[in-house]
């Protein structure tokens, strides 16, 4: 069975990828998200040429001869496209065989307890304690994440104490039966990151994401070493070998991949591979309601060092527009703050025809097939 077609629909925002193969049959994935437009141009220029005419159902060996392939790009946005190859293979196959992707990767579908996720640090403590409050009370969440520090914020806050006041308001308002996890996104340096990890765990929050640049890993170690409070990361890192380095040195106590960053479910099953012989925990990075919340479902249903909870955006049509019509049918009902992998074959998710039909349209072919 030879990969006949690869066909990507896209935004700036959201890019979808069809594979077709030689006898008929097809699968859909998802190049990550943000600049999709950009990813879907790599995926024809550098994709493409080393996919079609090769076996469909040899995702590993895809997986590894393409970036060998295009060695002299080695950074993110050949593995954002090469992410929408991969995640397409593997809903290729699931249809084939009739299991969904949790299936095939050795898992069962069911529920998954999700914690709802906030985007937002231009909301004040009291209105996220607020929201927060009425998810739990609608929805039954019973984990929640804010934001601290400013993005990549050179030890300065959003706004002068706002990290000092959303920590306790948050905690306050929603009493000591939920789990709070807090992420800074890069925000601190070793000293001041320990220090609002003291804050964190003197209010039982149990996880403190990305405290430092990631792209300084042994200045999150120092975090991790210093605190109780479980220091997590990864969410960027797209380089097998700096998980290899940072999982082996420790540098964060739970793992953090994000599939569509990291190039796709085949790469992440290794990232989480690597973490389980480490005995560590993988909560990966879903932060949007496109396709890779529903991919990190699937993982998280089967591998065996999943983390406590799924990542699950709460943010609607005001801060993610181009969410909006994605699917025909969605994947996403949570229920007593829980979610439920689909069971039907592949992904189980159906892309809204309209949504495609609107989208800007490329396709490679192998014309000797």
């Amino acid at each position: 069975m030879k990969i006949k077609s690869i066909e990507t629909f896209c935004t700036q925002y959201v890019g979808f990828l069809r594979v077709k193969t030689d006898d008929g049959h097809e699968g859909w994935g998802q190049v990550s998200t943000y600049n999709a437009d950009i990813t879907s141009l790599i995926v024809h220029r550098q994709i493409a040429p080393w996919a079609l005419g090769a076996d469909a159902l040899d995702i590993d060996h895809l997986v590894d001869i393409i970036p060998e392939r295009e060695h002299k790009f080695p950074g993110s946005y050949l593995r954002r496209a090469l992410g929408g190859l991969d995640t397409a293979l593997w809903d290729l196959r699931g249809r084939l065989e009739g299991k969904s992707v949790c299936e095939l990767i050795g898992g069962k579908p069911g529920r998954l307890r999700a914690y709802a996720s906030s985007m937002k640090r231009d909301i004040t403590p009291a209105d996220e304690a607020l929201r927060f409050a009425r998810l739990r009370d609608e929805y039954g969440y019973d984990a929640f994440k804010f934001r601290v520090g400013a993005e990549c914020g050179h030890d300065i806050d959003e706004w002068p104490g706002r990290t000092e006041e959303i920590v306790p308001t948050v905690r306050k308002a929603l009493g000591d039966d939920v789990a709070l996890l807090a992420d800074a996104n890069s925000a601190f340096s070793p000293e001041r990151a320990i220090e609002v990890g003291r804050l964190l765990e003197d209010h039982g929050v149990t996880h403190f994401e990305e405290p430092c640049p990631y792209w300084h890993p042994e200045k999150t170690k120092r975090v991790a070493t210093a605190l109780d409070v479980d220091v997590t990361g990864g969410e960027q890192d797209c380089d097998l070998s700096i998980w290899r380095h940072n999982i082996c040195s420790q540098v964060v106590d739970i793992i953090q991949p994000d599939v569509c960053y990291l190039g796709g479910l085949t790469r992440t099953l290794r990232v989480a591979k690597m973490a389980e012989l480490s005995g560590l925990p993988c909560t990966p990075h879903s932060a949007n309601l496109s396709m890779v919340t529903l991919f990190t479902m699937h993982l998280l249903g089967a591998i065996p060092n999943a983390g406590k909870y799924l990542e699950f955006s709460i943010e609607g049509a005001d801060y993610y527009p181009w969410q909006e019509g994605l699917f025909r049918n969605t994947p996403y009902t949570i229920t007593e703050g829980t979610v439920t992998i689909p069971d039907a074959p592949g992904w189980g998710v159906e892309i809204n025809p309209e949504w495609l039909d609107k989208a800007s349209y490329q396709i490679s072919e192998a014309d000797d097939l």
